[in-house]
């Protein structure tokens, strides 16, 4: 394999820059040449490929976002959409892919492999580190640190005034985030897609808590929750609530996403990023690289697509208990 593309797919995370650094400089290293794909499977389409080298990803490890900018693709979807991306890789002579991404990427890959027989590995970049196949996923560690710090001073701001804050943070489908935050951030409670909470468990939870004096709590919403964001949440909790609380909801929304990454994912995205390019290299096809007990590892797309990766019940029950 002599000629290979990388690029980004899906929503942006920190440490996307240092995958693509790694990528491009392990095929200097190992005298392959290397292309980016701008704009994921929209530029793979419209033929937005541009050719990278070692100097082209300097200055870029501490960078948040993708110098190879990243877009949902309607047109991937078809068959028709499909064959332009082939006939575009064709035209460059590229030989072999390497996606950083998620769920959606991965499915794409998948579908482009088996239709077109063009080798693909993933490095798995989300900050929702639902990805079966690896115990972290690039950008989940800033995400938290991100989430955490602004939970951190709202923390003081709910001391002040007595009141007790609702705070969404991101995952649809998953509570890694929430979970995390949650116990770093001496949340009162957490609420999270994996595991049912009621409001009315919520409620007793704080009311406990006001039994005891405690001036003010904080509870970490994720967006996904099956009670609804943290504004229903919320609504709910000051429509039932025998005593009257002065509530507020802060939404973190894309701040999540955005930032300098943090050292461990620079490093976890370097790691992932030569493991993916090595793999391709070595042959392997339609799977993902990832770090599972600190051991590189190689899963295929179809379980990292279809398998569900739990929050720890561990984690859960640390919640319950520390904030006591």
């Amino acid at each position: 394999m002599k000629k290979i593309a990388v690029y980004t797919s899906g929503g942006d995370a920190p440490g996307m820059n240092s995958c693509i650094r790694a990528i491009v400089r392990g095929a200097a290293y190992h005298g392959v040449e290397v292309y980016g794909i701008v704009r994921g499977y929209n530029g793979m389409i419209n033929g937005d490929i541009i050719p990278l080298n070692s100097q082209s990803v300097s200055n870029i490890i501490q960078r948040g976002g993708t110098i190879l900018k990243s877009a949902r693709s309607k047109e991937f979807l078809t068959t028709e959409g499909r064959k332009k991306a082939y006939n575009q890789l064709q035209a460059k002579g590229i030989e072999g892919l390497v996606a950083i991404g998620g769920n959606g990427t991965f499915t794409g890959a998948e579908i482009f492999y088996n239709e077109f027989k063009i080798p693909c590995v993933g490095a798995p970049g989300t900050i929702d580190n639902d990805l079966y196949g690896t115990d972290y996923t690039i950008g989940y560690d800033t995400a938290v640190n991100t989430a955490l710090d602004a939970i951190d001073k709202i923390r003081d701001t709910a001391d002040s005034h007595d009141r007790v804050f609702f705070i969404e943070v991101m995952g649809r489908d998953s509570g890694y985030i929430a979970i995390q935050c949650a116990i770093a951030g001496g949340a009162e409670a957490v609420m999270i897609p994996e595991n049912l909470t009621p409001v009315s468990e919520v409620m007793e939870t704080l009311q406990k808590g006001f039994s005891k004096a405690k001036s003010s709590s904080i509870v970490i919403v994720a967006e996904g929750d099956e009670e609804g964001n943290a504004q229903k949440v919320a609504q709910k909790i000051k429509d039932q609530m025998k005593i009257e609380l002065d509530i507020r909801v802060t939404t973190l929304g894309h701040i999540q996403r955005g930032g300098v990454p943090t050292a461990a994912d620079r490093i976890l995205a370097s790691r992932l990023g030569l493991g993916a390019l090595e793999g391709l290299l070595r042959g392997e096809k339609n799977v993902m690289a990832g770090v599972v007990n600190n051991q590189l590892v190689y899963t295929p797309f179809h379980d990292t697509i279809t398998k569900k990766k739990p929050v720890s019940e561990d984690l859960i029950r640390m919640v319950e208990i520390l904030s006591t």
